[in-house]
């Protein structure tokens, strides 16, 4: 049985993107008599706001979609999170890092990846004293994947996408990943892959923006022993000029389309589905 999700976050409201994903696993699920989940991913407490949820439920209701089950919050689920941090910790693949955002975007030796500056591993070998003195006098830190030390454990990979076929995974080409920080307990990567597995996903639904982020998330499901999805990165929605619909740039929102008088109908079409 096809089991698919839609995941938004609750930092702004729902666009035109966001229904034409909503739409493409919904119309999937009810297709092959699957089920389609919701699930809020609200695991960042700074961005994420309860009316952007409550404005989540009623544009989803408004489009004329539902979804089987409750739904899950990731804020619900911070045990599962710690859990598998845990057990990645144990096996030696996470190390703290004390590098900031801006550190790395000025570090000469930072590679250049698919989404931007990868990470150069400048905390990755730290000495085990100069670490403890560190946290001891509360530095902030986040938590990396030792993706290489990983791969040594997995050996290759794959993932099969439906558009692209069965795909060889590279995680290193995103480097050492975040998994958890301190404003965040732990990141969209840990999470999705650790919800998808426990709410039994097996058709992931998603942008083809998101594509590199499954190869990591192919990765952790390997180190983590978790189910391993298909995958249908679908094309994304864009504006006139050519560029994605995306929160930040103030992408049209469904309510304020539904409030200047376009019907629900109207609305699909123009996310792509007639019917």
């Amino acid at each position: 049985m096809t089991v698919t999700r839609f995941a938004p976050s609750p930092t702004g409201y729902l666009h035109l993107g966001h229904a034409h994903s909503a739409l493409v696993g919904w119309h999937r699920a009810r297709a092959e008599s699957g089920r389609f989940l919701l699930r809020i991913e609200d695991i960042d407490p700074a961005r994420c706001r309860p009316e952007f949820e409550a404005a989540i439920l009623e544009d989803l209701g408004w489009l004329g979609l539902d979804w089987d089950g409750e739904v899950r919050r990731q804020s619900d689920h911070l045990a599962d999170y710690q859990a598998a941090l845990d057990r990645l910790g144990d096996m030696g693949l996470t190390y703290p890092c004390f590098c900031s955002r801006k550190d790395i975007a000025a570090a000469a030796a930072a590679p250049h990846g698919p989404e931007g500056p990868v990470y150069p591993g400048t905390c990755r070998n730290q000495p085990a004293e100069l670490v403890r003195a560190r946290q001891a006098r509360g530095d902030p830190y986040a938590l990396r994947l030792d993706v290489a030390r990983a791969r040594a454990l997995t050996g290759p990979l794959s993932f099969v996408d439906e558009r692209e076929g069965t795909v060889e995974a590279r995680p290193e080409t995103l480097g050492d990943v975040v998994l958890a920080r301190r404003d965040a307990p732990a990141s969209y990567h840990l999470c999705v892959t650790v919800d998808d597995h426990l709410q039994g996903v097996t058709l992931v639904t998603r942008g083809v923006d998101l594509f590199h982020a499954t190869h990591i998330h192919r990765l952790l499901q390997a180190i983590l022993d978790l189910n391993v999805p298909t995958y249908r990165h679908h094309l994304l929605l864009t504006n006139a000029a050519g560029e994605r619909l995306s929160k930040r740039d103030e992408a049209v929102a469904l309510r304020a389309m539904r409030q200047a008088g376009r019907s629900a109908a109207e609305v699909r079409a123009l996310a792509g589905f007639s019917g």
